[in-house]
């Protein structure tokens, strides 16, 4: 188990005082960072400080598996006894840590209009974003946590007996194991597709009312009716938005508009009314996802109306 480690430093050593930030800030990632921290980050040589120690542990935490990790020695003309004692410091933490396969691990991912990010895990995992995603990776030494607040991604699991992965949307939670699976957490819909091992998911938060998905299993849970359904996919359905096209086969048409809203800065609204089952089957271009809109008038009986904001409308033709 790993522990801070705090250390008397001069303070007026901007070295030792980023040193001593990262120790505190280090085991306890799921705390918010304190106001008292962010005003001494605000200065640039604060914040650039901080980011040394920084990058050197997710340096660390990348070559733990390999070679002992050696902390780079800075040659200085002069003895610097505030540097000296940040270093030591970074070393009694490599002391307790380094090598440990429980390493703290935190990452934030901003939403982004278009294009998929690829994200190398510390622990092993790929983890494939999807546009307009944002989540929060927070990884400690009983547990891994994701937090997907909007958008979709797939993650290749990497296994760690040690530490169960949990993804949280919402109240929902979803648990994987030995796995390689997709969500997406639409307006609608939160979405769980399994390429293969299991996963266990939990719509509203309950364990009792988990459901284990198999390998090429989808299940679908509509927030508004509190619904989940499960259908079976093939290997080729299962994030297919990452080769930039997705085939539609017969899905309902707010099905459609919830995840095709993933790809428009403007969402899409949907009338009320029995249009929200129509079954539709089409292609999508992630890049041009208003193609799919002006198209879906000669394939189901709809019609598409521009509002001001940049959204759009879709109501019945009659």
């Amino acid at each position: 188990m790993s522990r801070v480690i705090d250390t008397a430093l001069d303070g007026d050593s901007i070295d030792a005082q980023a040193a001593s930030w990262f120790a505190r800030h280090r085991d306890a990632p799921e705390q918010p960072l304190d106001e008292a921290f962010e005003e001494w980050r605000a200065t640039p040589a604060h914040a650039q400080a901080y980011a040394g120690f920084e990058a050197l542990w997710t340096d660390l935490a990348q070559r733990r598996q390999s070679t002992p990790p050696v902390l780079p020695v800075r040659r200085k003309r002069f003895w610097r006894p505030a540097l000296a004692t940040a270093t030591a410091l970074v070393c009694a933490l490599l002391t307790v840590s380094v090598g440990a396969p429980n390493m703290p691990y935190r990452h934030q991912v901003a939403a982004h209009a278009q294009g998929m990010r690829t994200l190398k895990l510390p622990d092993g995992s790929t983890l494939y974003i999807n546009a307009n995603t944002r989540l929060r990776i927070n990884f400690r030494s009983q547990q891994r946590d994701i937090y997907l607040d909007q958008g979709q991604f797939y993650l290749e699991m990497a296994t760690d007996q040690e530490r169960p992965l949990w993804v949280h949307a919402g109240n929902a939670r979803v648990r994987g194991v030995s796995s390689g699976f997709d969500v997406r957490r639409g307006q609608r819909q939160l979405v769980v597709s399994v390429a293969h091992g299991q996963v266990a998911f939990e719509p509203e938060g309950d364990p009792s009312n988990a459901t284990l998905l198999e390998a090429r299993q989808r299940a679908t849970f509509e927030y508004a009716r509190s619904t989940l359904q499960l259908q079976p996919l093939s290997n080729e359905e299962i994030a297919d938005w990452r080769s930039g096209h997705l085939t539609f086969r017969n899905r309902e048409l707010d099905s459609l508009i919830d995840e095709l809203s993933l790809y428009r800065s403007k969402p899409v609204q949907l009338a009320e009314g029995p249009l929200a089952h129509f079954k539709v089957s089409a292609s999508l271009d992630v890049t041009d996802p208003d193609a799919l809109l002006n198209a879906l008038p000669a394939l189901i009986p709809v019609k598409t109306v521009p509002l001001e904001d940049g959204q759009v409308r879709i109501e019945s033709r009659k």
